[in-house]
């Protein structure tokens, strides 16, 4: 993309009838370019992998066979909980190619975490490794639909293995899997169930189709300015929504290579520092959590001149850290925003200025609005709910939360989709993120969105991580109140908390800045490292509650 307006214009993603991932593109890709490379996998101990299409086709076959020996058909619902290893890859692709209906969920899942899911979603079938196998077994005979249980690793009393099966009663066959015109996917059949890593309540199952894979060619090709000689590393557990963005689907589609590091055990993230440097990454997106950690080392002492992209999402990133990774690199990180229940439909694409701590504009085929509570347009500068235009609905937006007439009926509203998140869009057209819609402070009569403040503490040398909330208050209803991670070789004191209150009234609106300030070793966070600022609101109410 190299004129904006035109592609908002021009761009287009035909969605044909009929379509599946893994016959359509990873088994495409096979026929054209026999040997083209699609995967590099590395672990923390230097073992290395190389997959070709060719060899995903081949293994992908093999194991779609597998599952129908195990009686898994198109429409069945299957958990797939898998570290990052090549297998997770694998078998995503040859559930696909069957139709089946695959939901990825973090390793680090408990047992009742577990129950719930494969209760919510009704799943028939469970495949995980040997680490995580007690976890299954100590929630099984409540898990009434759960009818296989399978090992990628290992060998397990009442668990079927994956290596038995690739070679009893005899080698698996890795031909194509014959599927009659009546099994065939449509675009529309669905095809991925995410449970939602909300900061509130129990996760919401959001369900995407077929087609959803084709909507991530604007995350890969546009956002991620891929092609297909890049080698691309998005840090993401194969749990997290992330690795739909950016290990799969769209840099896959584009052709590029994908670059899978194994995180097993202790993870520094200034291990990925050399990484990049040795294995020459073309593109590189991280989470806000992880720059946060690089920039802490001395960026100028690697080699970066094969790296020419990078970018982030899943939470905004503070503009501080964007100037110091530009400094220590000389690239700058082009931010991008979606959901679990989305592609990347509002980002900071090459094409045009980056804007430092904005979000970008709207993605090519994304009508993003912003509105009031009662549905009418904002003004510019004027904060919104952020709203997706389903006429026509995008490629790559989910089709419902499954189950949950409730939050299909808040989110859906007189054809829009509502995010649930509040932003302004500036007189240039840039998106600013303000927080989620329960984020948001009001304090004193003003509205305060959290991360500004986050922001302006990130810039101040002592603070390497912050959440800011609400704190009740007798006089002004809620205070801003700020939880601090230091970094290393600074302590709490009561300078330094008089020290960052001056840092961000300089910074910031004098009404913005902390009133109190607490200093913690962590934060809470969820699964893909999203700040709970809810676990800390509420431990703000039961503060006051308390001393009541």
């Amino acid at each position: 993309m190299t004129d904006y307006d035109e592609a908002r214009r021009d761009f287009n993603i035909e969605v044909p009838e009929y379509f599946n991932f893994g016959y359509d593109i990873i088994d495409d890709w096979a026929h054209r370019q026999r040997n083209k490379l699609a995967m590099i996998w590395t672990d923390q101990r230097g073992n290395e992998r190389k997959y070709s299409f060719r060899d995903l086709k081949s293994l992908s076959n093999m194991s779609a066979n597998i599952m129908l020996k195990f009686g898994i058909m198109k429409g069945d619902r299957v958990l797939l909980m898998l570290p990052r290893i090549p297998e997770w890859w694998i078998f995503v692709i040859a559930l696909i190619k069957l139709g089946a209906v695959l939901c990825p969920c973090p390793t680090m899942l408990t047992p009742k975490d577990i129950k719930y899911r494969v209760n919510a979603g009704k799943f028939k079938m469970i495949i995980t490794n040997l680490d995580n196998s007690s976890k299954v077994d100590e929630v099984i005979d409540g898990c009434p639909t759960l009818r296989v249980k399978f090992l990628i690793d290992g060998e397990l009393e009442g668990w079927a293995n994956y290596k038995n099966e690739l070679l009893y009663p005899a080698p698996v066959s890795h031909r194509e899997v014959s599927m009659p015109v009546s099994k065939r996917t449509k675009a529309t059949d669905p095809m991925l169930i995410y449970f939602t890593s909300g900061t509130t309540g129990e996760p919401k199952m959001a369900l995407l189709n077929q087609s959803y894979p084709l909507g991530h060619i604007i995350t890969a090709k546009f956002w991620h300015n891929l092609n297909e000689n890049d080698l691309h590393l998005t840090l993401s557990d194969t749990g997290w929504a992330k690795c739909a963005w950016g290990k799969i689907f769209g840099q896959w589609i584009v052709g590029a290579c994908i670059f899978v590091y194994d995180i097993e055990g202790k993870f520094n993230a200034t291990e990925i520092l050399p990484i990049l440097e040795r294995y020459e990454i073309t593109s590189f997106c991280a989470p806000p959590t992880i720059y946060r950690m690089l920039i802490l080392a001395d960026l100028e002492k690697f080699d970066f001149r094969e790296l020419r992209h990078c970018t982030s999402a899943g939470e905004p990133l503070n503009p501080e850290v964007i100037r110091v990774w530009k400094e220590g690199t000389g690239l700058t990180i082009y931010e991008g925003y979606g959901q679990t229940e989305t592609v990347c439909c509002v980002g900071s694409f090459p094409c045009f200025p980056n804007k430092p701590g904005s979000m970008g504009k709207p993605s090519p085929l994304w009508d993003v609005r912003l509105h009031d509570d009662d549905g009418n347009e904002v003004k510019v500068n004027e904060e919104g709910r952020l709203a997706i235009n389903l006429k026509p609905r995008p490629v790559g937006l989910f089709v419902e939360y499954i189950d949950n007439a409730t939050a299909n009926a808040e989110s859906f509203v007189n054809g829009y989709y509502y995010t649930g998140d509040k932003a302004y869009c500036d007189e240039d057209g840039y998106y600013w993120f303000i927080g989620r819609d329960d984020d948001v402070i009001k304090s004193s009569g003003y509205r305060i969105g959290p991360f500004e403040v986050e922001s302006a503490l990130l810039e101040h040398p002592a603070v390497q991580e912050s959440a800011v909330v609400g704190s009740p208050d007798l006089i002004r209803g809620l205070v801003v109140k700020a939880f601090i991670v230091l970094k290393p070789g600074f302590e709490p004191s009561e300078s330094l908390i008089k020290e960052l209150k001056t840092h961000v009234r300089r910074t910031t609106a004098p009404y913005k800045y902390p009133r109190v300030i607490e200093f913690v070793p962590e934060l809470p966070k969820t699964l893909s490292g999203k700040i709970k600022r809810k676990e800390l609101r509420e431990q703000e109410m039961n503060r006051m509650e308390n001393q009541d």
